[in-house]
């Protein structure tokens, strides 16, 4: 992992504004933006950082900013982040809060068309172009993931590039450990320093926060979702002219993500290094698959980071997202 730096002045091309999506404008989606010095280019490519649920687009910044160092004097591509309604700095609620169930009113494919939307409008009003002369290369984090795979299915052709960061493992309910009360439960199983009552307690708690049914503070139902998306390795994703997309997969440093759970949530180490991180682990193999093996990569492991890959090591990122572009710049040339 990097080492902390010294805080940095943003680059002066990252700027932020607020729109409302023409599809609802009632309500305002805050978004931050770096017009590239490629826009005159076509194709003309645009990255668009996707957030999980806890870390807003402000997590970003850093990855925007690391970007443009890098690639100057060169081209660098425009650049969107964005929050989600009633997430980060976008306050206002999704307009199909009011008339669906308390908590559930908006799910992962009306976000989905959100995207489509914001994309759509700023194509036109920042970059002067038509969605249709933009490739888009998603950066995802969390269940950002689920979305940017989502999108790039729903919208085929639109996406030539996804670098998945420690994707949310979509097609469960998030129970990674034994259940004691299943018939066949063996509790010689369980690590050393796990009892069957220290096991049913962290079930509990983890179950509290992120099983699927838990109301979270934007309102974004995700009980569809293992539907949805029942597969890692599919739908196999198609991206412009013909060609698959172009994939990367990172996954979390496996005994970071231990500590972490250690100390955030007391959960002890070897439920997640016995459990959780091979479940893990193989799903992001499938995600691997997404493409044909040689537009594929990963997965990764990010030396030194937790979930959030983007806030615990941007210059990582940075690299990453650098082979994806290098690699499109090859194919275009």
């Amino acid at each position: 992992m990097a080492l902390p730096q010294p805080a940095q002045a943003l680059p002066r091309q990252i700027r932020h504004a607020s729109l409302a999506l023409t599809t609802k404008p009632s309500a305002a989606i805050e978004y931050t933006i770096a017009l590239g010095n490629s826009t005159q280019q076509t194709p003309t490519h645009l990255v668009i950082f996707v957030n999980g649920l806890v870390a807003p687009k402000a997590s970003w910044l850093a990855v925007m900013a690391g970007l443009i160092r890098k690639r100057q004097p060169g081209s660098f591509p425009s650049m969107l982040a964005y929050d989600r309604y009633g997430q980060g700095l976008s306050e206002d609620r999704d307009p199909l809060d009011e008339a669906g169930e308390k908590g559930y009113g908006h799910d992962v494919m009306d976000v989905v068309r959100d995207l489509h939307q914001l994309i759509s409008q700023i194509a036109t009003q920042e970059l002067g172009k038509v969605g249709v002369e933009l490739r888009l290369v998603l950066v995802a984090n969390s269940i950002g993931c689920a979305i940017a795979r989502l999108y790039a299915w729903r919208y085929p052709g639109t996406v030539a590039g996804l670098l998945l960061l420690d994707s949310m493992v979509a097609n469960s309910d998030l129970d990674f450990w034994p259940n004691p009360d299943e018939e066949g439960f063996k509790a010689e199983l369980l690590p050393e320093d796990v009892t069957v009552e220290v096991l049913r307690e962290h079930r509990a708690k983890f179950a509290a926060i992120f099983r699927p049914e838990v109301v979270n503070r934007e309102g974004l139902d995700r009980r569809r979702l293992p539907k949805l998306l029942p597969r890692s390795d599919e739908p196999k994703l198609m991206g412009p002219d013909g060609k698959r997309p172009f994939v990367t997969v990172v996954g979390h440093d496996f005994e970071r993500f231990a500590d972490e759970g250690l100390q955030q949530m007391g959960t002890p180490r070897s439920l997640h290094l016995k459990f959780t991180n091979p479940i893990w682990h193989e799903y992001n193999e499938g995600l691997a698959k997404l493409t044909d093996p040689e537009r594929s990569r990963g997965p990764v492991l990010a030396n030194g980071c937790g979930h959030f890959v983007q806030r615990d090591d941007p210059d990582f990122v940075v690299e990453e997202l650098c082979v994806i572009l290098d690699r499109l710049g090859d194919e275009a040339s």
